[in-house]
């Protein structure tokens, strides 16, 4: 049996409506990217809502109306996507990095710690859907005058205390890559609750240009657009909004099937010692847009092996989540940084198959095999 890391959920649904879409001729920045934008506003209870090309340059639109710039320090996990740390870059500002919990995400104590005169924000992650705590960073921010802006790109469908992800601060900025709970290709979205961050973000995403092409068409009178400011071509495409329309329909559906993945995988790997499954806490709800294990020291296999194993045996799995201050582009300028605990979680952890469509069958090989491996080492056996 193969089984995949991740596979996008795509059905004739959204083949139907994005060839539907096609033949209206208008394909870029028109009706469908209003009716996501709404739609999406509406599913995360937040006021407005910014679609555009991916999550990478809805971060850096978020640091931009923030008013980051040059000089200025963003305080975000080392331990997430390597685009967290690139938008605080995009805009001259310089990323300081904070260790994390045991749930991945960023630790407010350590963050309080690296607060100086140059910090102006602070970015959180909520990793792998599971949210950061995010009013323990509101508090912060309100204490020490600073933005908060959530990197929320695995986490639509999640909930912090009973509300959605989206509407606790004024940036959130989601993904759609194919690996994400719901895809568009590739697209991502700002939610806020700010008219007048809405209003920048949507002439920023388009050139900087004051009236977009949807308003010139429809008008009854000649209008002519200006350029307010250096924008970008941020733009989403209204066949990807189509996509993303049906996708945001099954979005429930698709977080009971992850749900139901997770469960069947803690069914069968609760009683291996020495590997920690991922936490719980009741005020925080996931997505498990990923599912990741914990090699704890006692288990009888390096992780890499592990990892080399399963492949062998056509099961992919990919390595704990990277460290941002480790990577080449990163590693000289941030050499002295050290995250103990944060090395720790990303060098000991796997990240196992998780997506809709996973069949129990094919679960049930994985941990069967997973199994079978570690039963192969004399000290675990």
């Amino acid at each position: 049996m193969k089984v995949a890391f991740a596979k996008p959920y795509l059905g004739h649904e959204e083949a139907q409506y994005a060839y539907d879409t096609i033949l209206t001729s208008w394909v870029t920045q028109g009706p469908k990217v209003q009716e996501f934008e709404e739609k999406f506003a509406q599913r995360t209870g937040a006021k407005y809502a910014t679609a555009v090309s991916n999550c990478t340059t809805a971060l850096h639109l978020a640091m931009i109306v923030a008013g980051i710039q040059a000089g200025d320090e963003v305080i975000c996990p080392s331990m997430s996507y390597i685009a967290t740390a690139n938008c605080i870059r995009y805009v001259g500002a310089t990323p300081v990095f904070a260790e994390v919990n045991e749930d991945y995400n960023i630790d407010p104590n350590d963050v309080i710690a690296k607060i100086t005169p140059k910090t102006k924000a602070i970015l959180i992650v909520h990793q792998m859907g599971m949210p950061a705590d995010i009013d323990a960073f509101k508090t912060i921010c309100e204490q020490h005058h600073l933005q908060l802006i959530e990197d929320a790109a695995c986490a639509i469908g999640s909930s912090y205390k009973g509300k959605p992800i989206g509407q606790h601060s004024d940036l959130v900025c989601f993904s759609f890559h194919p690996r994400k709970v719901i895809t568009t290709g590739d697209g991502g979205m700002i939610t806020t609750n700010r008219p007048d961050y809405d209003k920048r973000l949507k002439i920023l995403r388009q050139h900087g240009m004051s009236v977009n092409d949807r308003a010139r068409h429809e008008a009854k009178d000649l209008i002519f657009e200006d350029y307010e400011e250096v924008g970008y071509n941020y733009r989403m495409t209204d066949i990807q909004a189509a996509v993303g329309i049906k996708q945001l329909e099954r979005l429930d559906w698709f977080i009971e099937q992850r749900h139901q993945t997770a469960k069947w995988y803690k069914e069968e790997l609760n009683e291996i010692p020495h590997l920690q499954l991922p936490s719980h806490n009741e005020d925080f709800f996931t997505t498990y847009q990923s599912y990741s294990v914990l090699l704890k020291k006692g288990f009888p296999i390096e992780r890499d092996a592990l990892m080399r194993a399963l492949h062998q045996r056509g099961i992919a799995t990919r390595r704990g989540i990277v460290l941002i201050h480790q990577q080449i582009a990163y590693q000289q300028e941030f050499s002295s940084v050290a995250l103990p605990h944060s090395e720790y979680l990303s060098n000991q952890s796997i990240l196992l198959p998780m997506y809709v469509g996973l069949t129990q069958a094919e679960i049930q090989y994985v941990c069967n095999t997973l199994k079978e491996i570690i039963q192969t080492i004399p000290s675990f056996s």
